[in-house]
């Protein structure tokens, strides 16, 4: 076994989740496939240098993209995450790199396709709601200078009755305590220095808040997610959510 593979303890969760409704040829073997797919995301290679004892590079290829297509990745996602721990609740997000392969796609096509200048140059800005493990709850992926807050505001949706989240000065907004309050839950962000009211604020309980921080640095373990090669978004998030897939699965 190589060491990127599946272990058969991962495999035994992911294999009964795959689509069986197969047509004509029989499929080529799904956890080659998918060891392949993991080799590369592991190492950010091209698709044409996956090693030979993964089948054609091709089948990896567009099994990635057929399976994002149908929405499989998010439903193993979706599937796994099921267990998680939700009465604190962590959000943050992190910048990464864009590859000049990848930058490309943006002029040819016309739209940001997730990309943004910032700071660091051209980069995409992964965002991630994790709960009290560590282990993602929600994804998504914007231009690089979208701002933190603002860009939240579809993720936390799940958040109820006695639960808490933690966040950083850039969550820092009426509007987001306000919502978290109507939702029952209690926002525990970190105040501006120049806000006048005085707001309840836990320093104990944002010390946790550094578990989303150690989810940023496993999925970038991953160099297909720490840079981004992938010009189109949908594929690149699929990337994302499948190094947090193997998250979960390490996790389990």
């Amino acid at each position: 076994m190589a060491r990127f593979d599946l272990t058969d303890a991962e495999w035994a969760v992911i294999e009964p989740l795959l689509p069986t409704d197969v047509r004509g040829k029989e499929r080529v073997d799904d956890r080659r496939v998918l060891n392949g797919i993991f080799w590369r995301l592991r190492t950010g290679a091209p698709w044409a240098d996956i090693p030979a004892r993964y089948g054609p590079h091709t089948t990896c290829s567009n099994r990635f993209r057929r399976w994002r297509k149908r929405g499989i990745w998010d439903r193993l996602l979706d599937a796994v995450s099921e267990a998680y721990e939700g009465d604190l609740q962590m959000i943050d997000a992190t910048s990464v790199r864009v590859h000049q392969h990848a930058a490309c796609a943006q002029k040819k096509e016309g739209g940001s396709g997730g990309m943004g200048r910032s700071r660091g140059g051209l980069t995409s800005k992964i965002h991630a709601l994790v709960d009290a493990e560590g282990r993602p709850v929600a994804l998504k992926i914007t231009e690089g200078q979208a701002h933190d807050g603002r860009s939240a505001a579809d993720m936390l949706g799940g958040l109820g009755a006695g639960q808490i989240l933690l966040g950083d000065r850039a969550y820092d907004s009426n509007a987001l305590r306000t919502r978290m309050a109507e939702q029952g839950a209690w926002a525990n962000v970190k105040p501006m220095p120049n806000r006048k009211q005085v707001l309840a604020f836990s320093p104990f309980l944002y010390k946790y808040r550094n578990l989303v921080e150690r989810f940023f640095s496993k999925i970038k373990h991953f160099r297909a997610v720490a840079t981004r090669y992938d010009k189109d978004p949908d594929n690149f998030l699929a990337s994302v959510k499948l190094a947090a897939l193997r998250v979960w699965l390490r996790a389990l």
